[in-house]
């Protein structure tokens, strides 16, 4: 085990005194995530729009978090918004050098935080684009990554941003267990009733979890018509007043709810046949199955041999009692002959289908010539009904904020994009998105880990053995200067040869400084040592028995001088 550990231990010295040696060489290894691909400094966009969010550094002037509790209609409990956020750079796979986003801080918590936009977005009769981006980069695997678009209104105060908050339009990923969407629900005002009902797009696309950035993109066009977008690509289209549930306009009519079956209402299409009568040859008692009576018994049936016998591996327990628990009986297991033949024990014919069974005779069915069809009930105009062929006009927005819970934290949000162009919102993408995802790509592609492929050389060992070495050593050195453990991997026969040199090294070391220590005493130095040893414990134990004695005989004589 020793000699192992030595070996591994020299192998990954030589590696690493190696590497500094060649240093001066050549340039500095590269970083672990480095690609080779120039990363661009970030510069914010001159876009202009509604809104428009890259979290530079006045952030915080425009974002609130929320303080406020978290209604639950489903129980009493009231949960607080504590989760922290941050505006930091991502950690894993950085597109754009100085690019910060929202950060989501915390695990297993309800975050909120909204930002109010300078002037309230009217979309009455305008097309509308949500763009933002999300970087998951702990994944997903429960939580929400949606955001909202808030109502504008006299009572919307940025800290006291919650669940309860009304809102015009909720989009965004979620995911937790089966569910994984890209939302998109919007709050319709009854125009009768003036309540608010949520409409829930029928099919939504599945949400991207990848650690890589995702850009989700909303387009609701004056036509009722939209479309979702995920990355720059259609994921999702339709039209308002067909693909959400419930619809946005109910029914003109609907069922009469004082409206019942009448009791003479047949709704019976078929009926037994009233004139049919069973056949004279139709015999009801006849069983299913019948003795086979031209099967015979197989050659090799073994009717003397038993089905089961007694165990002869089991043992009676340690602890039976034959007075309290009764003579014992191993258990019994299938008779292993039995397995190898047709069968053992009595043989009886099979049984076979009785070809003269009918079983019980029904009369057929015919037509009900009573029937008169489905009964349902009789419409009525519904007093509810409305027509609003123009749901794109959604009320006034007059924020926007992120109000989720999530079981993974450093979920990055970053360029918002919330306004009227469609042409401004691909042309941001092409600013931010289009230059961050194609090096995001390529750090995931170098963290992958590289299969490990025989080192080659120019010649082989038979035609010129030093160049062939020079060549295995070069490449050893070269790949040990950035990671040794793959360079013994890659060129495991210079490990093992450098391993080896530095353990004859190490041994012959160690066998010099023995040769060099002088000899040990011989026996019978030892055995002199021994005598002397045993004769000082003697003399040790003389001196302690004459102290006793002494101590004993003055006590005597305190004793005596006492009586006296």
């Amino acid at each position: 085990m020793r000699l192992n550990a030595a070996l591994a231990s020299a192998i990954f010295s030589s590696a690493t005194l190696l590497g500094y040696v060649h240093a001066d060489e050549s340039e500095a290894a590269p970083d672990a995530t480095s690609t080779g691909i120039a990363r661009p400094t970030f510069t914010p966009t001159t876009i202009k729009a509604p809104f428009l969010e890259q979290f530079t550094d006045d952030w915080d002037r425009r974002w609130t978090p929320s303080h406020a509790k978290k209604q639950d209609s489903k129980s009493d409990e009231d949960w607080a918004y504590v989760g922290e956020w941050a505006v930091e750079e991502p950690t894993v796979f950085k597109g754009i050098e100085g690019d910060k986003g929202l950060v989501v801080k915390n695990a297993a918590a309800h975050h909120a935080i909204s930002a109010k936009f300078p002037k309230k977005l009217d979309n009455k009769g305008k097309t509308l684009v949500v763009q933002y981006e999300v970087k998951l980069q702990n994944s997903l695997v429960c939580g929400g990554a949606y955001m909202k678009l808030l109502q504008d209104n006299k009572k919307l105060h940025a800290e006291e941003f919650s669940n309860a908050t009304p809102y015009v339009i909720m989009f965004g990923p979620d995911k937790c267990g089966a569910t994984n969407k890209v939302h998109f629900i919007f709050r319709h005002k009854n125009p009768k009733t003036g309540e608010y009902e949520e409409k829930h797009l029928k099919a939504p696309p599945a949400a991207r979890t990848t650690k890589l950035t995702t850009l989700y993109t909303l387009i609701v066009r004056p036509d009722q018509t939209f479309e979702i977008l995920i990355d720059g690509e259609s994921a999702k289209n339709g039209t308002l007043l067909e693909d959400f549930t419930p619809p946005v306009n109910p029914p003109k009519e609907i069922d009469d709810p004082k409206d019942k079956k009448p009791d003479d209402w047949v709704d019976e299409p078929k009926i037994p046949d009233p004139n049919a009568k069973k056949p004279d040859d139709w015999d009801e008692d006849a069983p299913y199955e019948i003795v086979d009576e031209e099967a015979t018994k197989p050659d090799d049936w073994l009717e003397d041999e038993p089905t089961t016998i007694p165990d002869p591996e089991a043992e009676k327990p340690e602890d039976w009692d034959d007075e309290e628990d009764g003579d014992w009986i191993p258990p019994s297991i299938p008779n292993p002959k039995c397995s190898e033949v047709s069968g053992c024990g009595p043989w009886k014919p099979p049984m076979k289908r009785n070809p003269a069974y009918k079983g019980k005779w029904t009369p057929p069915l015919i037509d009900n010539p009573a029937y008169k069809g489905p009964w349902a009930p009789r419409k009525i105009p519904n007093p509810n009904y409305f027509e609003d062929k123009t749901p794109a006009n959604f009320e006034p927005i007059g924020a926007v904020g992120f109000e989720i819970w999530t079981m993974q934290n450093d979920i990055l949000f970053d360029n918002i994009y919330i306004g009227h162009s469609v042409e401004d919102a691909e042309a941001f993408r092409k600013e931010t998105f289009d230059v961050k995802k194609p090096i995001e790509l390529a750090e995931e592609e170098a963290q992958k880990p590289k299969p490990v492929d025989k080192a080659q050389t120019s010649v082989s060992f038979k035609e010129a053995p030093l160049t062939y070495i020079r060549e295995k050593v070069d490449l050893f050195v070269t790949e040990a200067k950035q990671n040794p453990i793959q360079a013994v991997k890659l060129v495991p026969e210079v490990a093992g040869g450098l391993g080896a040199i530095l353990l004859a090294t190490i041994l012959f070391i160690v066998g010099a400084i023995s040769a060099s220590s002088p000899a040990p005493a011989g026996k019978g130095a030892a055995q002199k040592g021994k005598e002397a040893a045993s004769a000082a414990k003697e003399k040790s134990a003389e001196g302690v028995s004459s102290s006793a004695d002494t101590k004993s005989g003055a006590t005597k004589r305190n004793t005596k001088s006492s009586s006296e």
